[in-house]
């Protein structure tokens, strides 16, 4: 589900909940088009992922599916992930309403930020299935590697207040409280100008893949569009006039 919100947040809602929201075929096809609508939208600057209903974010793969297709890799582009198989320039939030299980800590980890329910759990499960878990190496640019290690081996799910402690999580928030926490991050994210954002949420992505001084000379780079731009002066000029900054996104 698709809601293109009038203040440029884009809300994507996995509307499953019978299922737990699991990552089955149509969901996959729904979320894909959801993040190409996202990205085309130039009214949109934030979106919010979340799912329907108070159990479950995500619980993972469709493993009726992997036993019907007798599924051994799964396709390279079988899940649209940011950063992987989606390329998106926009900033995204998972509120996790429920638990977030093995695909569902996948699609969560994919966003650039997490707010989630104080009800809310996290489990990297492949172990348990005898399946695996690829897409969770980027993770150790988010948490300590003892710590991931754990969660990897073991398979066992974690609390939001423990995914909060160890820095998976930037927020927490009470489960009728959840869209609000998420919607409220995202305004602050709205506060800035668009080209700062973006050079912003480059700069960090950059900086997870390169060495200090390629980091710097990149960010350097990734930064020129935004430095060039007419709310580059248009800030400090509202600064100076004691009023809000009028951004135009150029």
């Amino acid at each position: 589900m698709f809601e293109a919100r009038r203040d440029g947040i884009a809300v994507v809602t996995l509307n499953r909940p019978d299922t737990r929201n699991c990552l089955a075929r149509d969901v996959r096809e729904g979320l894909a088009d959801a993040w190409d609508r996202f990205e085309r939208d130039q009214n949109l600057r934030v979106a919010i992922l979340t799912g329907a209903g108070d159990k479950a974010f995500c619980a993972g793969g469709d493993l009726k599916e992997m036993v019907e297709t007798g599924m051994r890799v799964p396709p390279r582009d079988m899940f649209p992930l940011p950063y992987d198989t989606v390329e998106l320039s926009k900033p995204t939030i998972a509120a996790v309403n429920g638990v977030a299980f093995a695909g569902g800590w996948m699609i969560a980890q994919a966003c650039d930020l997490c707010v989630a329910a104080t009800t809310a759990r996290f489990a990297i499960t492949e172990v348990k299935v005898g399946r695996s878990s690829p897409w969770a190496s980027p993770l150790i640019h988010m948490i300590p590697q003892r710590i991931m290690m754990e969660i990897l081996l073991t398979g066992k799910p974690i609390t939001a207040q423990r995914a909060y402690e160890i820095g998976l999580v930037n927020r927490l928030a009470e489960p009728a409280d959840l869209m609000d926490a998420a919607l409220e991050l995202a305004g602050e994210i709205l506060d800035g100008a668009p080209l700062s954002v973006r050079a912003a949420r480059e700069t960090v992505m950059i900086s997870t893949e390169m060495g200090r001084s390629a980091a710097l000379k990149a960010a350097r780079q990734a930064s020129e569009l935004c430095y060039h731009s007419e709310d580059a002066q248009e800030g400090p000029r509202a600064f100076a006039e004691k009023r809000p900054p009028q951004w135009k996104g150029r």
